[in-house]
């Protein structure tokens, strides 16, 4: 693993080649490219209103409404990623073929219960920090038939564990893409996704009535 220092290079040698690679393009930009500003170059381009008066007015709300609606969803959406790398993780641990126990590797004359590098790391990356090899009951390992394997026990643990997180992550995912379409079929029920919302028809009475009454 990296240790902080040269991580703190890493991060500063990536903010470094990005600046020069923003200025340098920009400033090529700025003496390469034509100049010439006319009309129809000036004029609104895909969104926004041709401005009429004064810059002092009300401007459509629908604007903030629309962007609103994007920055929720979107924020809400992005969660998803970090899911995805735990549930990623843990299941390369739950794998039957993930090399659990040091003594199942090769050229690793380690203890039986002794957990092996793949499985250190991938247990640090899911935010164990000191990982240790997990055990089983002894009624789990009588059910398993592992009571005098304590190999075998120290690998099956270790994917109960890890595959305990993949359920727990999917049971959590589920409430979540739950309540994020519930509140998009909330928002699209109330028409907040239409441009032009719909008026409500006005019940009108006919002229007799109007005749009538007056």
């Amino acid at each position: 693993m990296a240790t902080p220092t040269e991580i703190v290079g890493f991060l500063a040698l990536f903010v470094l080649v990005g600046g020069v690679f923003l200025f340098a393009n920009l400033l090529i930009g700025y003496f390469c490219r034509p100049s010439k500003p006319n009309e129809e170059k000036l004029e609104i381009y895909e969104c926004g209103e041709p401005t009429i008066g004064s810059s002092f007015v009300q401007f459509d709300l629908r604007f903030y409404v629309v962007a609103l609606l994007f920055i929720i969803f979107d924020v809400e959406v992005a969660f998803f990623f970090p899911w995805a790398t735990v549930f990623g993780k843990a299941n390369e641990l739950a794998a039957t073929s993930a090399p659990i126990v040091a003594a199942d590797m090769d050229n690793y004359d380690a203890p039986a219960t002794q957990l092996s590098p793949f499985a250190e790391q991938k247990l640090r990356e899911l935010g164990i920090r000191h990982p240790t090899s997990p055990t089983l009951t002894a009624e789990q390992a009588e059910a398993l038939q592992l009571t005098t394997d304590p190999r075998g026990q120290t690998k099956a643990a270790t994917q109960q564990m890890a595959t305990h997180i993949v359920r727990t992550s999917l049971v959590d995912i589920a409430v979540f893409f739950a309540v994020l379409m519930v509140g998009f079929a909330y928002v699209w029920k109330r028409g907040d996704l239409d441009w032009v919302r719909a008026v409500r028809s006005v019940p009108t009475t006919n002229n007799s009535t109007q005749i009538r009454a007056a």
